[in-house]
């Protein structure tokens, strides 16, 4: 299947997250490079590795990286993933996990390898975005060629699930910002509202986390 499209622009959110002056990045999904071109034109010393499963990809992200790995991230070796480990201050996932199979077991060998104090970024589409609880109730749950249904997505996060995700494989999240897009109408808020408190959890709450379509976050080994 056809990896999302990609495109020149790098997301500024997941920029700013990055610390300036890390030795070494790793980055799972480099696509054309942008996010590579941005964080070097920065830090043009850093070691900027990026790993990429599509070769037409990879080689539009050598333009920026410092290396390229054309493969999948999730079947390199332990060899391979403790050398990258060793020499990467952070790990970036920009539209990245929710492609992976088992982010779980990506991230524990991450940790396992990797010294504490070590960052991941990431941005991950939010599964409650009311958008996406729309199509939901109407049935239309029709994957896209690119965007929050994209049909490569193979795994789903809300916002408690993705701090568990990061917690239970090591790390501890630092930081997390929400990216939000069209807001929901009244009757929408109020729906949202309403069935949270049906469920008997807190409609306030539930109706902020369906405002966010993508969570940025900067999580930190334990």
């Amino acid at each position: 299947m056809q990896q999302t499209p990609i495109h020149e622009a790098h997301n500024p959110q997941l920029l700013d997250m990055m610390r300036p002056g890390y030795a070494g990045v790793v980055e799972v999904g480099s696509s054309s490079g942008a996010m590579a071109r941005a964080y070097r034109e920065k830090c043009p010393g850093c070691h900027y590795v990026g790993i990429e499963i599509d070769p037409l990809y990879a080689d539009a992200s050598s333009r920026y990286c410092s290396e390229v790995i054309v493969g999948n991230a999730e079947t390199l070796d332990d060899a391979r993933l403790h050398g990258l480990c060793q020499a990467a201050q952070c790990w970036v996932f920009g539209d990245a996990l929710e492609h992976l199979y088992d982010p779980w077991t990506l991230l524990r060998r991450i940790r396992r390898f990797s010294a504490p104090g070590t960052e991941v970024v990431a941005c991950i589409p939010n599964a409650q975005y009311w958008g996406i609880q729309s199509v939901l109730n109407s049935g239309l749950f029709l994957y896209q060629d690119a965007g929050l249904l994209d049909r490569t997505h193979i795994r789903w996060f809300t916002r408690l699930t993705l701090v568990d995700l990061f917690h239970s494989t090591g790390f501890h999240v630092q930081h997390m910002v929400l990216r939000v897009g069209n807001s929901p109408n009244e009757g929408q808020q109020a729906a949202i509202r309403q069935m949270a408190s049906a469920s008997g959890h807190d409609p306030d709450t539930a109706l902020t986390d369906a405002m966010a379509f993508q969570y940025v976050l900067r999580a930190v080994a334990i």
